[in-house]
């Protein structure tokens, strides 16, 4: 692995571009990817459950990406299905829609009513964003989201109030539990939640059907 001009560059050749919250982040974060060379593109993290039926540790390859305005990005379905064939069980995976909203879904009526609204599976904050420069340079596309916290939960409001810049800031986190100290359950719940997802996501890496030399090999005429 080594680093140059705030990329990573792994040993199979892939790329890495760490964005923070939100679309124009990592739009932006994407923008470099490309400039860098890369022939493909993934959005990778974390996301909020919308559909009640899935748990913690889902794996969503979504085969679109949406937004409430109706906005529509498809995945690739060659590279989507390759994923999904490469990971094993007992992980969940679950195909359908991914939403891309500009503000934090908090709670469970916020939830309910985004999958009333879109039928998305999950939610997050970035996918569009990356779908969009995907679209612009007629790149290959995929979006791998594991689900955290799920459509039953309310998310801390200390988490809240400290990653309000896109980032977990440790001391508004320890400020915000002395000032609330119920949040404490619902974070200890959410902890155990994010090293569910975390874990997913490792064996997701571990499949290596990311990694666009595995994607060419699969559908050389895909990469540009």
């Amino acid at each position: 692995m080594r680093r140059s001009g705030g990329l990573l560059t792994i040993n199979d050749g892939t790329l890495v571009a760490v964005s923070g919250m939100g679309s124009t982040a990592a739009a932006i974060a994407a923008r470099a990817l490309v400039d860098a060379g890369a022939t493909a593109l993934v959005s990778w993290g974390m996301a909020g459950g919308l559909d009640p039926a899935l748990p913690a540790g889902t794996v969503c390859l979504p085969s679109a990406v949406v937004s409430r305005d109706g906005a529509t990005f498809a995945t690739d379905p060659h590279w989507r299905e390759l994923l999904i064939a490469a990971i094993a069980a007992p992980h969940t995976v679950v195909s359908g829609k991914l939403l891309t909203t500009a503000l934090i879904i908090k709670d469970s009526a916020g939830k309910a009513a985004a999958f009333r609204e879109t039928g998305a599976a999950a939610v997050d904050m970035e996918s569009l964003g990356v779908a969009k420069i995907a679209a612009t340079h007629g790149l290959p596309f995929i979006a791998v989201r594991v689900i955290v916290d799920t459509a039953n939960d309310t998310l801390p409001a200390a988490v809240l109030a400290a990653s309000r810049e896109g980032t977990v800031h440790i001391s508004r986190l320890i400020l915000g539990i002395a000032r609330s100290p119920r949040d404490i359950a619902p974070l200890l719940r959410l902890a155990h939640r994010y090293r569910t997802a975390s874990r997913a996501l490792v064996a997701v890496a571990r499949t290596g059907a990311l990694a666009p030399l595995a994607f060419a090999a699969g559908s050389p005429s895909r990469i540009a």
